[in-house]
């Protein structure tokens, strides 16, 4: 890997660019907001108690694109709270986040907007910053675990068009658990064990499948005893017990496990008591309009006359599971119907893309996949990992990515699986840029990490050095294939127009209440 002194210039750039990208995201929702009637959506759609003076009026015209479907669900919460059942779908931990911004930082702004526009306002300057510091982090953790610079500045150039791209701007939490995923993965791959478990249990409070990243200090505890009982008969007089690694690697993941599932566990009770414990009268506090919306929908309100949902009744009182079960029909090959072809047409690309990333990766490591990752390698004897895409590293997201494929192509609404992988694994983009590094000719060129210098056909072609762009910023891959699109190869062409045409649809269609993913 590519030793960087001082300032590293491809991460300025991961920032810079992912700062463009949402800034240009942000103006074409508006654009596509005014210029596209609203499609009347049978979705959660609560009633507005104040009256929007001018100011509010105008933040509705700019950035009210954003807070379609289940941004409503977030920005409600965020100023009533968990007010229906069924808004326990959502994690409290983002609409939190956006309450205190709202409450906070844009508080001097209170005369002029009302809360739900200081919300919807928070929501957009959260998710920018987040989704510009995941960018950065998925940059940090590909230099580490990819040990290939070039491919790793790709990835995270990749990550701010990613065909989730709607999602990370929206009043969603997908930004927030992109940021704290990726980071907690990359503080885990330098050792800093506590603080990526706080990270992790932080990314739980956010969504839910951010109980699947337990996996990821299991492996990391299992892999390190694996590793250790392989050492040298010479060092084994240095280490300590066997009974006393056990132990230690037991409490270990015992502990950064109670972390990880602790704010999914707390949620839990508090639904159990907000919903299933004596009622307190709080329904007769609910404005007049709220209460008709929920007999209208057939919301469940708190504890409504004295009545209580049936998941209180059950052995492990789950609100999660029970809401994705009534509310959603979610479950194992529910939506395994004809009628939902054209959903199933929408998580295709990103389908293929993730069952094609693990295909390569067993294929190139097939004995590596068998042992788990767990065998000492002789390059690793030797000091010599090998690089990209294929190195032994990237067994532990491969895995990851691939369980998060299959349960959400067998088990949820499939047309999410673009987001929910998007904002959870960094397969999607490390292999992406795998692809556009190994197999397009205007970038293989570039040759190794090392080289500043183009050979002279790339230089003809691209009209500046790959090393540099301007004041010695390495130029943007992703930029450069695009103002050269009529020499890309047809793979590239596929994996970038995958990526932008899921951006753009993306902004037209979510941002008038139009069904995407």
């Amino acid at each position: 890997m590519e030793r960087v002194s001082g300032p590293d210039p491809r991460l300025r750039e991961v920032a810079w660019f992912a700062v463009r990208c949402r800034a240009l995201t942000l103006l074409l929702q508006a654009l596509f907001n005014l210029l596209i009637p609203d499609h009347a959506a049978d979705a959660f759609c609560p009633p507005r108690l104040s009256e929007p003076g001018p100011w509010d009026l105008l933040v509705e015209r700019l950035l009210g694109g954003l807070s379609r479907w289940d941004a409503e669900h977030f920005l409600f919460i965020a100023e009533r709270g968990y007010l229906y059942e069924h808004n326990c779908a959502f994690f409290p931990l983002y609409p939190l986040s956006v309450r205190a911004v709202a409450e906070g930082a844009l508080w001097p702004l209170q005369r002029l907007l009302r809360l739900r526009s200081r919300l919807l306002l928070s929501a957009v300057l959260l998710n920018s910053l987040f989704s510009v510091l995941a960018a950065a982090a998925l940059y940090k953790l590909g230099c580490v675990v990819l040990q290939c610079r070039r491919v790793a500045f790709l990835a995270a150039v990749l990550f701010s068009v990613s065909p989730a791209n709607v999602f990370m701007a929206a009043a969603y939490s997908e930004s927030m658990f992109a940021f704290l995923a990726f980071s907690a993965m990359w503080q885990l791959e330098k050792g800093q064990s506590w603080l990526s478990g706080l990270l992790f249990s932080l990314a739980s409070g956010v969504r839910a499948n951010g109980l699947i990243n337990a996996g990821f200090f299991l492996y990391s505890c299992g892999k390190c005893f694996a590793l250790q009982l392989q050492v040298g008969s010479g060092l084994v007089r240095k280490r300590p017990p066997l009974w006393k690694q056990l132990l230690s690697l037991a409490s270990s993941a015992v502990l950064a496990c109670a972390g990880i599932f602790l704010p999914f566990a707390l949620f839990q009770y508090y639904a159990y008591v907000r919903f299933c414990g004596p009622g307190t009268g709080r329904e007769q506090a609910v404005p007049e309009p709220l209460l008709q919306l929920a007999l209208d929908k057939g919301y469940r309100l708190a504890a409504t006359n004295g009545v209580k949902p049936p998941w209180c009744s059950q052995r492990f009182p789950v609100v999660y599971s029970y809401i994705q079960d009534a509310y959603w029909n979610v479950g194992l090959l529910r939506y395994f119907e004809l009628r939902q072809i054209p959903n199933f047409l929408l998580a295709l690309p990103v389908a293929l893309l993730g069952s094609w990333a693990a295909w390569t990766y067993v294929t190139a490591n097939p004995r590596h996949c068998l042992t788990l990752g767990l065998e000492r390698r002789k390059s690793d004897e030797e000091g010599k990992p090998r690089a990209g895409f294929c190195c032994p590293a990237v067994f532990v997201y491969v895995v990851h990515a691939t369980v998060l494929l299959a349960f959400g192509f067998f088990c949820m609404h499939v047309q999410v699986l673009t987001r929910f992988l998007g904002s959870s694994s960094p397969i999607l983009y490390w292999f992406s840029a795998h692809l556009l590094h190994e197999y397009e000719p205007l970038l293989r060129s570039e040759g190794t990490d090392n080289q500043t210098a183009a050979p002279r056909s790339e230089k003809s072609l691209l009209g500046k050095s790959p090393g540099s762009c301007g004041k010695g910023t390495p130029a943007n891959p992703v930029v450069r294939l695009l103002l050269n699109c009529t020499l890309m190869s047809p793979l590239s062409k596929g994996v970038l127009g995958f990526f932008l045409s899921y951006w753009l649809l993306g902004l037209v269609l979510h941002c008038n209440f139009l069904p995407w993913t």
